[in-house]
């Protein structure tokens, strides 16, 4: 399964008239926040792929325009708080950053304790039906300590951080922060997660055992 990863900047190439075959092995798609909902609209429209986001610290309540008011993009499932199975993929996400500043998307560290915590039965039970809690865990700060970065509006979550160690997901997509050089890291081992920032856009081929599985059982 392949993953097309989107976050904090627009790139015109992703909703171009090239894309349609440029993107055409493309699975899923996570928008990992900060991206204008039209943009995530477009993109719906082009690929024809599933889309799945969550929110950034700079989102629009209330997106306006001469199309019509959005409060989220067409065609798009917000994942913010939810626990899906994705086409047997178990994907959960959470919205925002650490609050620094008054405005919407941004929480406390205890805030998103307490929404981790209230994912905890779902996990369980994944991990009791599926043998496994979490696959792809998608969110836009960064965990606590890895891709983050020292000043108040960049540090990543420590229940996050947490959440990775416990239930151990295969991949984590964040989003926040800006990659300016080489040097910024992009995609870090971090127990068993992949965690990889989002920045602009990447494409993931997604190296999961059932997946293989899956794929192997559907040949034979």
């Amino acid at each position: 399964m392949k993953v097309l990863s989107l976050s904090d900047r627009i790139v015109s190439m992703v909703t171009s008239k090239s894309a349609r075959k440029r993107f055409a092995d493309i699975d899923i798609i996570l928008g990992c926040g900060d991206l204008p909902y039209y943009y995530l609209e477009s993109i719906v429209d082009l690929l024809k792929k599933p889309v799945y986001f969550v929110r950034g610290n700079h989102a629009s309540e209330v997106e306006y325009s001469h199309k019509g008011d959005r409060t989220q993009p067409g065609g798009a499932t917000d994942l913010h708080r939810r626990l899906l199975n994705v086409k047997g993929l178990l994907v959960a996400g959470f919205e925002g950053s650490v609050r620094y500043r008054p405005g919407p998307f941004q929480y406390t560290q205890g805030e998103m304790w307490n929404m981790v915590f209230m994912m905890l039965p779902g996990l369980i039970w994944n991990r009791l039906v599926h043998g496994r809690a979490l696959d792809v865990l998608v969110t836009h700060a960064p965990p606590w300590g890895v891709h983050d970065q020292p000043d108040p509006a960049h540090r990543g979550f420590i229940a996050i951080r947490w959440l990775i160690k416990t239930f151990r997901p295969a991949y984590h997509f964040h989003g926040h922060i800006h990659i300016y050089s080489d040097a910024s890291p992009i995609k870090t081992r971090f127990e068993k997660t992949w965690v990889i920032n989002s920045y602009g856009y990447r494409e993931t081929e997604l190296q999961i055992d059932f997946l293989s599985l899956d794929q192997a059982n559907s040949n034979g």
